[in-house]
């Protein structure tokens, strides 16, 4: 059987808490897309842990994790992961790369960084990861599968030359910067290759026998609907697919063998980078609600960087829950929410005097004044609560009320940062 989870938001809503403990139910679990962008947070009895590339499955012992052919591989990023997590006494993941894996190039960085630089006022609140000029050329075909790095050397290096020619135009003419050394990359690819083959494999063989043979297998998808370049706020997106959709491609198996949707729905909202949020707040409540936020506050598990806050958005979630094709939602960072008195919610939008509730493109996005609902709050903490119904009556009103407007029921409620904290319902 096969599971995704996905998120409905800006991204940083809690999948990696989730994804850890799905995974100890499940066989193999894959990361999909996406690159070192972003960041899931996991905590457990080995410590607190941001990963960027490895799966979330990483601390079950049982668990194939997978990074599968539509991730944008970062070699040196994903093996200093490895090493960090073995090095704190976590036992050694049990990990396998796709072959048809691209390779993140380490000129997509620079260029990544350059064109920051070079927009300066304009810029997109990239990671600097690489991201952007990493799809850009996959899909121009002039990447690097992983396979590649072991090709013979006459291709490779024809292949390098082919394509330094253009980078080196570039860096040359449009960003003054030094320019890129054949030789040199020769050599860091064939190392990256030396880094990578213990772990290499035919995902596509190996993924057609674990769904033949009824492996249980859960799909990791990194950041949220929000962030979608088709579906998300355009242009202030990533550059791959965050939708559950899209797991089965870069996963490497059919439509239809996905059963289940776990999209996971943050209690409050947040998001870095620029773009478009509704529900933003400014001042003390975005301070107060940032420190309280997370396991130590709302800071990008990637960047550091403070994350902007905002209330719930019922609009942009159920939207976020609607394109991902839900089943279910894991609601998170609930037990933030208990210092407050009222707690205000965006039930709408207010778009040129009209109230929608459905989300709308960006442009429409830009201009759209939040409409609010304050809802009581219940005043404890409730870490630590096993059972729905010992919740406090106010808490349950709030996840019921939530329920109601995303349309889709919340089955999992996380009520702490640990993996011990969760409600099922």
């Amino acid at each position: 059987m096969v599971k995704a989870i996905v998120g409905a938001n800006w991204g940083d809503e809690g999948k990696g808490k989730i994804t850890d403990m799905l995974a100890a139910d499940s066989d193999i679990v894959i990361r999909f897309q996406g690159g070192a962008n972003a960041g899931h947070t996991i905590i457990n009895e080995y410590g607190k842990f941001a990963l960027h590339l490895l799966p979330s499955g990483s601390f079950n012992r049982n668990v194939v994790n997978m990074i599968g052919n539509g991730v944008a591989l970062d070699i040196p990023e994903l093996i200093k992961e490895l090493d960090d997590v073995v090095a704190r006494g976590v036992p050694k993941p049990n990990l396998v790369v796709s072959e048809r894996a691209q390779v993140l190039m380490p000129y997509h960085k620079l260029f990544d960084k350059y064109e920051e630089e070079r927009l300066s006022d304009r810029q997109f609140g990239s990671t600097k990861s690489g991201i952007a000029p990493f799809f850009s050329d996959k899909f121009s075909k002039i990447g690097f599968q992983v396979w590649e790095l072991f090709d013979d050397e006459k291709r490779l290096r024809e292949k390098i030359k082919n394509i330094i020619e253009i980078k080196n135009l570039m860096l040359e003419h449009i960003y003054h910067k030094p320019l890129i050394d054949a030789d040199e990359l020769y050599n860091e690819l064939r190392g990256y290759g030396e880094m990578i083959e213990p772990y290499v494999i035919d995902s596509v063989q190996f993924m057609h026998h674990a769904v033949k043979s009824g492996k249980r297998i859960l799909l990791e998808g990194q950041l949220g609907s929000l962030k979608d370049p088709d579906f998300g706020i355009y242009p202030m997106t990533t550059s791959s697919s965050t939708l559950a959709g899209y797991g089965t491609v870069g996963a490497g198996i059919a439509p239809y063998e996905i059963k289940e949707i776990i999209t996971v729905v943050k209690a409050y909202s947040s998001a870095v980078g620029a773009g478009a949020f509704v529900s933003e707040i400014f001042g003390a409540d975005a301070d107060e609600l940032r420190k309280r936020g997370g396991d130590g506050g709302e800071f990008g598990a990637t960047t550091g960087r403070p994350r902007r806050m905002g209330w719930f958005d019922c609009v942009a979630s159920r939207y976020g829950c609607r394109v991902q094709g839900t089943t279910q939602v894991a609601f998170t960072v609930l037990d933030v929410l208990g210092y407050l008195d009222e707690i205000p919610v965006c039930v709408g939008y207010e778009v040129d005097g009209e109230v929608i509730r459905d989300f709308p493109t960006t442009g429409k996005l830009e201009r759209a004044k939040p409409v609010l609902k304050k809802l009581p709050g219940w005043k404890c903490d409730i870490r630590g609560i096993k059972k729905y119904e010992d919740l406090p009556e106010n808490c349950r009103n709030y996840i019921e009320f939530v329920e109601k407007e995303l349309e889709v029921p919340i089955k999992i409620v996380s009520n702490g940062p640990s993996r011990k904290d969760i409600i099922l319902r």
